[in-house]
């Protein structure tokens, strides 16, 4: 059961995560968080260096698609200047939207990763789905009330983990 909240891998930023990697891999498509995954949970848009991420990941045919448990408003007012499809109100750690995301980027589990700050909806739901999944470090160090309350739980499972000898790497 713990497993499922076992990331694949861990980085501390998505700028870790370059597209000769991901096509190392064989990866063609990443679904992502937005909220302190990519930018700040409070910040409206994306920073010059995510954008140029962005166009990288773009020019090397890989894929994106924004999964956000976020409302439509803050999820489209990030994603429309950067025309990168979105799925708003996602319910993770549910599958049906990583389904769907799969299905509109037209891409295999095998061939897509999933990128996000939390292991109670990111790398559960990814786990959960069948895909790779890479928790990074939330940008921000604030959250709101429900991620205070996830950040908790996470807490105690990563130290599970550490004391096992299933993770290594520091917060």
């Amino acid at each position: 059961m713990l497993k499922n909240f076992l990331p694949d891998q861990h980085v501390k930023t998505v700028f870790e995560v370059t597209p000769e990697l991901l096509k190392e891999q064989g990866v063609k498509g990443i679904i992502t968080d937005l909220d302190n995954t990519l930018v700040e949970w409070d910040r409206p848009h994306a920073t010059p260096q995510l954008i140029k991420w962005f166009e990288e990941l773009k020019m090397s045919d890989i894929k994106v698609t924004i999964v956000s448990n976020n409302n439509e408003s803050r999820v489209r007012a990030f994603s429309d200047p950067l025309n990168i499809p979105f799925i708003y109100q996602a319910r993770k750690p549910m599958g049906r939207a990583f389904k769907r995301a799969l299905r509109e980027m037209n891409l295999t589990q095998k061939e897509t990763v999933v990128i996000g700050d939390q292991l109670l909806t990111d790398v559960l739901g990814g786990n959960r789905s069948g895909f790779n999944t890479i928790l990074v470090v939330p940008v921000a160090q604030t959250d709101g009330f429900m991620t205070r309350f996830n950040r908790k739980i996470e807490r105690r499972i990563l130290n599970w983990f550490r004391k096992k000898g299933m993770i290594s790497w520091e917060d």
